[in-house]
Parts: C-alpha cells; structure tokens; sequence
C-alpha cells in the first residue's frame, strides 16, 4: 500500500504530466462546449430532423440553402455590417486610445474617460436595443428625429428604411464596443517602450511617422486579435437587431442577419437540419475570413533569427 500510495505521490508531482494536468480543464471545456456541438451541426445538417424522427437526406439542406433568396439577404445583411463595423471599430478607437495614451491632457480627465467608454460594454444589449429603439423611433419627439429636425429636416422612419436601419446598428454597435477596443489598443500602447520614441525623435521623425514606423508595427498583435473578434462578432450580430427592431422580422427583412435566419428556421420554424446548414455556413465564413486576414498579416509566418 505504501509504494502504491508512493508511485501515486511521484505520479501526481510529475513534471512530465504537470502541463497535461494544467490544460486539461480547457481540453475538456473545448471539447464539450465547443467541438463537441460543431460535429453535432455537421451532422445534423445532413438530417430532416422532425420531432421524433431523424432522416437522412445528403446535401439537400445545402442545396435548399444555395438557392434560398432570403439566405443571401440575410448573408448580405451580416457582411455589410461586419465591414462597416471594422471600418469604423479599427481607427476611431485606435486614435482614441493613441490620444490617452500621449502625455497631453490631465490624468484625472483621461481615467474619466476611460471608465465612461467601457460603461456601455457592461450593459445589457436588450436594455440598450429597447433604449435604442426609441431613440430611432418615428416620433417628432424621438431624439433622433429632434435632432435632424434641428438642422431643417422632417421626421425620419429610421428602422423602415434600409440605409437608416443599418445606421442605426452602426449607432450601436460604436455606443457599446469603441470603449472595449479602445483599451485593447491602449494595453498594446502602454506595452510599447518609450526608448523607441526617444529615439525615432533624435531621428527627426515626426508624430505622423511615429505612429507609422513605431506605434503601428509594435501593435500589430493587438490589431490583429482586434480584427479577428470583430470579424467573428459582425457576421455573429443577431440580438442587437432583434431589439432594435422588437422582433426577427424586420420591414423587407432589412435588419435579419445570418444568425437571425439561422434562429428563424431553426427555432421559430423547427427546422433543426437546415439551421445547421445556415451554422455550418457561418462557422466555415468566418474561419474563411480570419484564416485569409492572418495570412495577409503575417501572422502564420515563423520567425526567422
């Protein structure tokens, strides 16, 4: 009992199985919350799934879905955001953060600021798509519709119309995730050596060519992670349009997103294969899009000494 308890003893307090033991609780996480349901989409999007029954049926799900209208809308609707989201989610919090981290201004000022912009991330999003809503709402008393009604304008539909819904949505998406990625940039700011600034000053370099030459490379890591979630979290936008909107059927289905077609057919609809078909598109987009923009960024690249 004593060498068995020993070798038990020399077991656990082995280097050797130490790093297996430490990541084992993600292996676990990864492969029940996250593998173990993509395999299950996989599969049943290859099923008629009815309530009791599961049939198998090819690839019919995926032609359905090929030739299905309000699928590319809804796909148009989600990749329009996302690259109107990167547009607007990159630069502004990045210069936003590049100017709290410059020695001008007063600390106390800056630390407010800081504190303000990440308000809105810790707020629900069905308390702010209600909030939203009326905001955009048609009312001459809706802020919205006072303001443009300020500057000699008549009472706008905002969420009847397309270019106008979608503006609201942007409205949203800067309110709740500038303050987020602001201090994403600002933590690769503060990483960022003084020495190299004193030096491209003795240099003659200018502010527009420090931040070229050494804010932007030595954030590119920051950038890239930056991108990357915001690619994931532009196609992935589905409760903010259903608040904004109050249901999952907006006017012409402008505000329906990839995943609100997903949850429509497969929750409102009860049609569990072909939503996975609708998941299994999404998933291999944006591991499409990522995988290309980490290429393009170099970030595969081995380093060479």
């Amino acid at each position: 009992m004593r060498d068995q308890g020993d070798r038990m003893r020399k077991l656990l307090y082995s280097q050797k199985l130490a790093p297996y033991l430490f990541i084992l609780p993600f292996i676990l996480t990864f492969g029940l919350f996250w593998l173990y349901p993509v395999i299950q989409a996989v599969v049943m999007s290859f099923q008629k799934i009815l309530p009791g029954m599961t049939t198998y049926i090819g690839t019919t799900n995926y032609s359905r879905l090929f030739g299905d209208r309000i699928f590319w809308l809804a796909l148009t609707n989600s990749v329009r955001y996302m690259v109107l989201t990167l547009v607007l989610l990159i630069p502004i919090p990045l210069l936003l953060a590049v100017l709290i981290n410059s020695k001008l201004g007063n600390p106390k000022i800056k630390n407010f600021f800081k504190s303000t912009m990440f308000v809105p991330a810790l707020t629900s999003v069905v308390v702010a798509g209600i909030v939203f809503r009326f905001l955009f709402s048609e009312s001459d008393s809706a802020l919205m519709n006072s303001i443009v009604e300020f500057f000699g304008f008549g009472p706008v539909k905002w969420l009847k119309h397309d270019l106008t819904g979608l503006a609201a949505l942007l409205v949203i998406a800067m309110w709740r995730w500038t303050g987020v990625n602001m201090m994403y940039f600002l933590a690769g700011l503060q990483a960022i050596p003084t020495e190299l600034y004193e030096s491209a000053s003795i240099d003659g370099a200018n502010a527009w060519q420090k931040f070229w030459s050494v804010t932007v490379p030595n954030i590119k890591p920051t950038i890239v992670y930056v991108v990357t979630i915001s690619v994931y979290g532009g196609l992935a936008m589905f409760l903010e349009s259903l608040m904004l909107y109050g249901n999952n059927n907006s006017p012409f289905n402008q505000g329906l997103t990839i995943v609100g077609y997903l949850y429509r057919m497969g929750i409102e609809k009860n049609d569990m294969g072909y939503a996975s078909a609708v998941g299994v598109v999404l998933l291999v987009l944006v591991l499409t899009i990522n995988l290309i923009q980490l290429t393009a960024t170099g970030t595969f690249k081995k380093e060479t000494r």
